[in-house]
């Protein structure tokens, strides 16, 4: 009985029901958290008649141990993956700020959502792309710091 009531309740939690009793939107997240190093200085692009965007790219590593007796910490070699990341911030002060402070090399922590779209390339290729849209920076990095 306890299951079935705390069910009812995280459901009531998460579905608004609209003016029309046969559509119940529920919520979701889409939530990113980068932690990395800015891999070039940001570019700002606008196209005619939209908003301004600053874009540019972080990198994230992650590390690991390999081979024989993984969970001794003296034997095994290290592996390390790089991921490249695409940040776009479109937010006005924040788009500035990020034009002007987030240079490469820098440590910073990234929150936004991600964002699926399609472009095509100047060879005329329909590519896809995910993007990082930025709703906050954090700067790290202490020369970063000292010029705000």
């Amino acid at each position: 009985m306890f299951r079935s009531a705390s069910a009812q309740i995280f459901r009531q939690a998460v579905r608004y029901r609209s003016t029309d009793t046969n559509l119940i939107l529920e919520r979701s997240i889409n939530r990113v958290q980068l932690l990395g190093r800015v891999g070039q200085d940001p570019v700002m692009r606008q196209v005619e008649g939209r908003n301004p965007v600053t874009i540019f790219s972080i990198a994230t590593n992650e590390m690991w141990r390999s081979g024989e007796g993984e969970m001794s910490s003296t034997a095994g070699d290290i592996s390390q993956k790089t991921t490249w990341h695409r940040v776009s911030v479109f937010k006005p002060g924040l788009r500035d700020v990020a034009y002007q402070y987030v240079k490469k090399g820098s440590r910073i922590l990234v929150e936004g959502k991600l964002d699926y779209g399609e472009y095509v390339d100047k060879n005329q290729v329909r590519r896809q792309a995910t993007t990082i849209i930025a709703d906050n920076i954090v700067f790290l990095s202490d020369n970063v710091r000292d010029k705000m």
